[in-house]
């Protein structure tokens, strides 16, 4: 029952978690939750010239999985802090 506790609050604790993801040095940044949810999109002016609609559009896809990458890594790091060292057998994730 602990373990379900802290599984909550880390739970809550993604959820309330923004990492940011980048493309074009910072041109394109997708704010996202711990959890995958995309909260913000910023794209510079610049880039929203006629004719670049193609290179915006791939941009928002690398920004957009950067900040995936960022949130996965961050939800192992705290899955792994919560689990602490418990012998889950491979390819078992949490929650249940």
């Amino acid at each position: 029952q602990a373990l379900q506790s802290r599984m909550q609050e880390m739970q809550e604790s993604l959820a309330a978690l923004e990492v940011t993801g980048a493309a074009a040095a910072g041109r394109v940044r997708i704010v996202m939750s711990g959890k995958g949810e995309i909260r913000r999109v910023t794209i510079d002016p610049a880039l929203l010239a006629p004719g670049e609609a193609e290179l915006l559009e791939d941009l928002i896809a690398v920004a957009a999985a950067d900040a995936k990458a960022k949130a996965d890594a961050e939800a192992k790091a705290r899955m792994g802090e919560l689990t602490g060292g418990l012998p889950l057998p491979p390819g078992f994730q949490l929650p249940f």
